[in-house]
């Protein structure tokens, strides 16, 4: 289908913050094209919902511009604009029938009754409800209900549709035919579709754009493939899809190590540059430990119908790698990733990662110390109820046991000390740079995880450091 390459919406620098002072969207700047199938992809409490509302006019923003064909709309109430909505509570009226809850907004804007039964009739076709007229939606199915809501959407002949989570409340396979449904339903149109979800495969099944957000600001935007394939940071590539990823530096032109091992990448970065090497599991080449760059034992091997999904220990980093054969568990193992397949990342600001744990405490544990940091800072308006129980944002009870976090902290943040015992991790200087004004060490941890670490003062190889790392300077997300 040929579309129109105009901006219909403009988002500048969009704001929101709330009375209680909690800033929701930060700085939103996007431009999406006439006809676009454009997804607002995040975890809960991310801003997206709030960006949907912000362009629909039911939430006002605190700063920055909406515009629709070149126009400010900012201020202009949700009646006047050219959007309509598709919640993921689907607000259809009980005490009506399918064809008097889709003809309700025609029937307020006083349209004669022939065309209103030619629209009703045109959109229950495009959502192939025909003959559903006289049924009441109470006695509909989840997704017959959805497909009213989206024919109730489309009968207003909006220039843009959005669509709130809208298939949140289906079973998996309903919800796989809404999908293609939503996609076919698009084509059909060529209207622009803005949609909001969490579910990572739903965003890249029917996107022609998706933004990522991230703690009410947009961590990356493009194509399906450009944030699967190229993410610009460690969320992006948490968030979309499986990663392993490790924190490394280059060593050569075109060499990478990390994970104990140097490989050869297709990046031209400077050496010494700290980076963040991403591997999905889908590229890594098993073979004989002898012939890997790095070698591991199989933990465990899940059967995942198109491939086995193994879990491998190579020394205390954890690896998920795919393959089409089952593999032992005990089983020692090789590995490598060609060049082309690797995807290096600078690591922002000597970006170091590394994932933590909760423990049944609901603390934050990494290397066996409880890291006191709140629940609440990990997961944006969450709170703790009365009895104990952690709920999200819309109240929805969380279960954090167990569950993973991934930490962040910057390079010239950690300090190390001789005293091993007072760090939250302790290991060897193995890799030592000189930048200028500082040093760039490489503490590979008794952990088998390798820390970046900015120092003015010189150490020397091979040096046993403890690495000193303050709560208050990390950054957390939930890992999925």
């Amino acid at each position: 289908m040929s579309r129109d390459t105009e901006n219909i919406i403009e988002l500048r620098h969009l704001t929101k913050t709330f009375t209680d002072g909690f800033t929701a969207v930060s700085d939103v700047n996007l431009e999406i094209k006439r006809g676009e199938f454009v997804t607002f992809l995040g975890p809960s409490g991310c801003g997206k919902t709030t960006t949907l509302r912000m362009i629909a006019g039911f939430d006002l923003p605190t700063g920055g511009e909406i515009l629709l064909d070149g126009k400010d709309i900012t201020n202009l109430p949700p009646n006047k604009r050219p959007i309509n909505t598709v919640f993921q509570r689907y607000a259809l009226f009980p005490h009506m029938d399918v064809e008097a809850n889709i003809a309700y907004g025609l029937k307020q804007k006083k349209m004669a009754k022939d065309t209103i039964a030619k629209k009703v009739k045109k959109v229950l076709e495009l959502v192939d409800l025909e003959g559903f007229e006289g049924r009441s939606v109470t006695t509909l199915s989840g997704g017959q209900q959805q497909r009213v809501a989206i024919a109730r959407a489309l009968v207003n002949e909006p220039e843009i549709l959005l669509l709130d989570e809208p298939l949140g409340a289906l079973d998996l396979k309903m919800r796989k035919e809404m999908q293609l449904e939503l996609i076919d339903m698009h084509e059909e149109l060529g209207i622009t579709f803005i949609y909001v979800t969490h579910d990572q495969e739903e965003a890249l099944t029917m996107s022609d754009k998706i933004v990522v957000m991230s703690d009410g600001a947009v961590q990356q935007i493009g194509t399906p493939e450009d944030v699967y394939n190229e993410p610009v940071n460690p969320f992006v590539a948490d968030f979309i899809g499986e990663s392993n990823m490790f924190n490394g530096i280059m060593t050569g032109e075109k060499k990478a190590r990390f994970c104990g091992g140097e490989f050869v990448c297709v990046d031209d970065i400077p050496v010494g540059t700290p980076i963040t090497a991403v591997v999905r599991p889908e590229v890594i080449v098993l073979t004989e430990p002898e012939k890997g760059v790095i070698r591991g034992r199989v933990q465990s091997t899940v059967f995942k119908g198109m491939h086995y999904e193994l879990t491998i220990e190579s020394g205390r980093n954890e690896i998920v790698a795919n393959a089409v054969h089952p593999v032992r568990e005990g089983e020692v193992v090789g590995m490598y990733v060609e060049p082309e397949d690797l995807h290096i990342m600078i690591a922002a600001d000597s970006t170091n990662t590394f994932v933590a744990q909760m423990n049944r405490n609901y603390r934050l544990e990494y290397n066996e110390q409880e890291l006191d940091v709140s629940v609440t800072k990990i997961i944006r308006g969450s709170r703790r109820l009365e009895d104990g129980t952690l709920v999200d944002e819309n109240g929805k009870a969380i279960d954090l046991k167990r569950k993973k976090v991934v930490v962040e902290i910057e390079a010239q943040d950690i300090r190390m000390t001789d005293e091993a015992e007072e760090g939250l991790v302790h290991g060897y200087i193995s890799d030592l740079i000189y930048m200028g004004d500082h040093y760039s060490y490489v503490v590979h941890t008794d952990l088998e995880h390798d820390f970046i670490v900015n120092d003015e003062y010189l150490w020397n190889m091979d040096d046993y450091v403890g690495l000193i790392m303050p709560v208050e300077k990390m950054r957390f997300y939930l890992k999925k």
